[in-house]
């Protein structure tokens, strides 16, 4: 028996898209790129040949056009993993359910998705303007512990060796961090030989959970330089984000391929910064829509 999703759990507007993004499922390319800031879907859209169609709803901004012949989608998320939720979850539902009977479509359709983003290095090999994509990803946002399945989709070894190095196992309040894989295909796609493939933490928050502090004081203060430090079989930290574990984790357990990449903006590490880097994100986006 087919699943039926009523309109409470998936809603639908009377126009036949689909609640937050306002997208029809005919508008939806298989080949997606994530951005956070809504402004930078014109710089990816600026290298398309032509466009279809154009929708903004809050900071969900979503253009469908073609590329040197692939079809591609290019939508903003916003900040966090919160939103990633969201937008997984309706392009999932765009792809893969009726919206005429509300129940699930005979053949899976697959996405493949790659966010676009910035980010801060963590690592002397991460400077400024360096690319990296991420093959793991560490979430601190708690979003995949709310589905089944999570388990057997992440890494539980790194994860209990990375809790015991921050010392925040068995204390209440402490972070419950999960460690997912990017698609591995598409990472070595989308990076080749020239991006560091790296090990991305995607935190809660752009200030405490990024080891910032302003006026309130960090409940670890020691957290980004543990960080730093840890390691296992040959794995570091490389940076802070805020997007990926979600976008790996949602995508690994609906079957789609995912990744992020990032460029460093910023590197905590050496107390750098470079907020002039419209030009070099650029270059990024049309790696990826070369690669995609």
């Amino acid at each position: 028996m087919k699943k039926y999703f009523p309109s409470s759990e998936l809603i639908i507007n009377e126009d036949g898209s689909v609640f937050h993004l306002h997208v029809k499922p005919e508008q939806l390319a298989d080949k997606v790129i994530l951005v956070g800031d809504p402004g930078r879907v014109a710089l990816v859209v600026s290298h398309f040949d032509n466009k279809e169609f154009e929708v903004e709803s809050r900071e969900f901004k979503t253009c469908t056009g073609t590329y040197k012949g692939k079809r591609i989608t290019v939508l903003s998320t916003g900040i966090g993993c919160d939103n990633i939720d969201i937008v997984l979850n309706e392009l999932d539902a765009l792809a893969n359910i009726d919206f005429n009977t509300r129940e699930e479509k005979e053949n899976f359709r697959q996405l493949e998705l790659v966010r676009i983003g910035t980010c801060g290095g963590l690592q002397p090999n991460t400077p400024v303007g360096t690319f990296i994509c991420s093959q793991k990803s560490v979430g601190f946002d708690g979003l995949l512990n709310f589905y089944a399945g999570r388990n057997e989709a992440c890494d539980l070894e790194f994860e209990k060796a990375f809790l015991a190095h921050m010392g925040w196992t068995g204390n209440i309040g402490n972070p419950a961090p999960y460690v997912i894989d990017a698609d591995p295909e598409l990472c070595n796609r989308i990076a080749k030989d020239e991006m560091v493939r790296g090990v991305t933490i995607a935190a809660s928050g752009f200030f405490g959970p990024q080891g910032r502090e302003l006026r309130i004081p960090l409940a670890d203060p020691k957290q980004n330089e543990k960080i730093e430090t840890f390691e296992y079989n040959g794995h570091r930290i490389t940076n802070f984000e805020m997007e990926s574990s979600a976008l790996a984790g949602l995508s690994k357990l609906m079957g789609h391929k995912a990744t992020t990449v990032c460029m460093v903006i910023a590197n905590r590490l050496i107390k750098e910064a470079n907020t002039g880097y419209r030009n070099t994100i650029d270059t990024l986006i049309k790696t990826v829509l070369d690669r995609i």
